[in-house]
């Protein structure tokens, strides 16, 4: 079996993934052989199977009934379906949790969380690690042979209900953590600048989490907490992860990651992983969801550089939102097509079967409660179809000539609570204003983190970089295109401390000025903004939100002024040489990128009308009319409609909420991937009960 390095997408498994999580276990076996039959009349080829099962597979302390678990993977691989088997982790058994409650989370006001929802443990906790790692290894064993087996599931989206764990334990591991990265406590003290309210410690066993306080908590402390949270997850992880590489080498490992989620640093995660992948579920009732996913996806298909797998998404509607609005015809579809042109080779769903009690009883499924009478079973067998005929674009690759630097502890700082200038500043909103309008101008994006080389881009926009460190500085120095920062960045280093000077700190000589004041702006106050009267969008006038500031020019050019208010006539937005700083948020920066774009010679992946989408994967161009209404564009090159094999030039019409994937260049030559199992009979490996 190959490497799992030679691993692009899922090899084992030819064409694009198809399939959701199966949970048999909330079924009588008689619904099993219906289940398999219809997952081969859809398409389906893989199944995430196991996450939530811990208390079937281990019904006591180390006795293990994997009969059942057996009989299902055995089904699967009979009928062409691979497994992503999960490690079962994702919520200890009732057992553990009565035998060792301190292995449930405490939260930061001191209140030990109840068993009863999912994810209740402590990240920290040395028993629960303890068990989750003997399942891992019972698991690995059974199944290293299984030929259903094409990848391994740790846990389910971690941080998404315990992201943090307050107890006596957490306590004890944050302490170890901190003087592994302090060194002593004279190192912590200088570092969390603890002469401030007088909170200078004398011993490690002083310090405790940062649980509910009478006031505002240490800025440092609660960025070294946020750093060790991520890392107290990642460590649960990595110690499944060990056992499945030491017992399973050649299979893959992913868990699931959730999208822009703040509290998980997904770079470092990320590397932790063979596989990326992800849950999206944007919301059917907002006309401008799919342009927040979609830089979603280009984070998930930029955290390794290579395709990924959309393992999580719904049919229809969801079971969480306070309104659960259900996707209307061809959306799922679309959903779908868009997350391939992204990146994705596959696009899997939560969940198979729709549960019939327990909180997701009303989320949608592939197979509805309505069964195969149903809209939705149409949709599902439509879809099937239609990955089919898209199976070539598996592992291709997609290339960005623009970048978006995001950095997790720059967020973390960045929102901070309760000792900012402003608490209106959220990275997720900055990222999109500058998203947004190359998305809808079809300009494909990378995300990158701060301190990579640059080189291959033409265009790189920081939209904060709020905490900024010297290395970081030198690699956005050493960039030789076109780079804009946005306010609010090169505010303090990695310890939260202000840098000497002031912002924008080690940004200070590439940017040639200096923050003099921050001037955060209240709610439903504007200020005016004009473009200085040369160049692109000459004498334009524009409108900040949120945030300004009072620059120092230095040896920049003044590209914008403020106009009117306290501000008037100060810098607003400069230059020098190719780097743009923007002092504060526009409310549309469409004029100052599209002059950037021109000057940097970006083209666009197609032109598009408003609401068309059009990304360009390899040799393949996808144009996707979000809208619900027709639309219309004209193509700059012939091509095959890889859904409809119909070829394809000049003006083309693309009916609402539907696809349109271009074949641009050659037709490939079919790469069918490694030898796979046959399809037909079942494993060698002994079945049973209880060991």
């Amino acid at each position: 079996m190959s490497r799992v390095e030679d691993y692009v997408g899922l090899t084992k498994v030819p064409g694009l993934l198809f399939g959701g999580d199966y949970n048999p276990e909330q079924w009588p076996e008689h619904v099993w052989e219906e289940d398999v039959r219809l997952m081969a009349e859809a398409g389906v080829n893989m199944a995430t199977v196991a996450v939530f099962s811990w208390s079937r597979l281990e019904p006591r302390p180390e006795v293990y009934d994997f009969g059942w678990l057996d009989r299902v993977l055995d089904l699967l691989h009979a009928h062409g379906v691979a497994a992503d088997l999960a490690t079962a982790t994702a919520t200890p058994p009732p057992w553990l949790v009565r035998e060792h409650p301190e292995v449930l989370p405490v939260d930061a006001a001191g209140t030990r969380l109840e068993f009863g929802s999912r994810q209740g443990y402590c990240p920290s906790s040395p028993v629960f690690r303890a068990a989750a790692v003997r399942l891992a290894r019972a698991m690995a064993e059974r199944y290293a042979g299984h030929p259903a087996l094409a990848m391994w599931h740790i846990g389910n989206e971690y941080a998404d209900h315990t992201a943090e764990c307050f107890c006596e334990e957490s306590a004890r591991h944050f302490r170890r953590w901190l003087q592994e990265r302090h060194g002593s406590i004279d190192g912590l003290n200088a570092a969390w600048g603890t002469s401030c309210w007088g909170q200078h410690y004398t011993a490690f066993d002083q310090v405790n989490p940062v649980r509910k306080a009478p006031g505002p908590i240490n800025p440092a402390q609660l960025l070294d907490w946020r750093r060790f949270s991520s890392d107290a997850l990642l460590e649960c992880f990595e110690g499944e992860r060990e056992v499945l590489r030491e017992l399973t080498p050649g299979v893959p490992v992913t868990t699931n990651f959730m999208g822009l989620l703040r509290d998980l640093d997904y770079w470092k995660w990320a590397q932790a992983e063979d596989v990326v992948s992800d849950d999206a579920y944007p919301d059917p009732a907002d006309p401008a969801s799919h342009v927040e996913i979609a830089l979603s996806y280009d984070l998930m298909r930029s955290l390794k550089r290579r395709p990924w797998i959309l393992l999580e998404q719904a049919p229809g509607a969801v079971s969480w939102r306070g309104v659960n609005v259900p996707k209307p015809p061809g959306m799922m579809r679309l959903h779908s097509i868009q997350a391939l042109a992204h990146g994705a080779d596959g696009a899997m769903f939560f969940q198979w079967r729709q549960a019939k009690y327990g909180p997701e009883k009303f989320h949608s499924a592939l197979l509805p409660h309505g069964g195969t009478a149903s809209r939705g079973w149409r949709e599902t067998l439509r879809l099937g179809a239609d990955l089919r005929a898209l199976a070539e674009i598996a592992g291709s690759e997609s290339e960005a000539e623009v970048a978006l630097v995001l950095g997790w502890e720059s967020w973390w700082g960045l929102e901070a609570p309760e000792s900012m200038p402003s608490d209106r500043l959220e990275l997720r909103r900055l990222l999109l204003d500058w998203y947004a309008p190359l998305h809808a101008r079809g300009v494909a994006v990378d995300l990158v983190p701060p301190g990579r080389d640059l080189s291959g881009y033409r265009v790189v926009i920081v939209p904060n970089l709020y905490l900024c460190d010297e290395d970081q500085a030198g690699a956005l120095a050493a960039f030789g295109g076109h780079l804009v920062v946005g306010p609010f960045s090169g505010v303090v280093g990695p310890d939260e401390q202000v840098h000497d000077g002031g912002p924008p700190g080690p940004l200070r000589e590439l940017l040639g000025l200096a923050v003099d004041e921050f001037w955060p702006l209240p709610d439903g106050r504007t200020q005016a903004v004009r473009l200085a009267p040369a160049g692109p969008g000459t004498g334009r006038p524009l409108t900040a939100r949120t945030w300004a500031e009072w620059l120092r020019v230095e040896g920049a050019e003044v590209l914008a002024r403020y106009e009117g208010g306290d501000l008037d006539g100060q810098a607003a937005i400069t230059r020098r040489g190719n780097a743009r700083y923007l002092g504060c948020l526009l409310d549309d920066v469409s004029p100052v990128l599209d002059g950037i774009l021109t000057e940097a010679g970006v083209r666009p992946a197609a032109d598009v009308p408003e609401g068309v989408e059009a990304t360009r994967r390899g040799p393949y161009l996808f144009l996707l009319n979000h809208a619900a209404t027709p639309a219309a564009l004209t193509l700059r090159e012939p091509g095959t409609d890889l859904l409809t094999g119909r070829d394809l030039s000049g003006r083309i019409g693309i009916p609402g909420r539907d696809a349109v994937v271009l074949r641009t260049g050659p037709n490939p030559a079919p790469n069918p991937g490694p030898e796979t199992e046959p399809v037909t009979g079942t494993r060698t490996t002994p079945t049973g009960g209880e060991r």
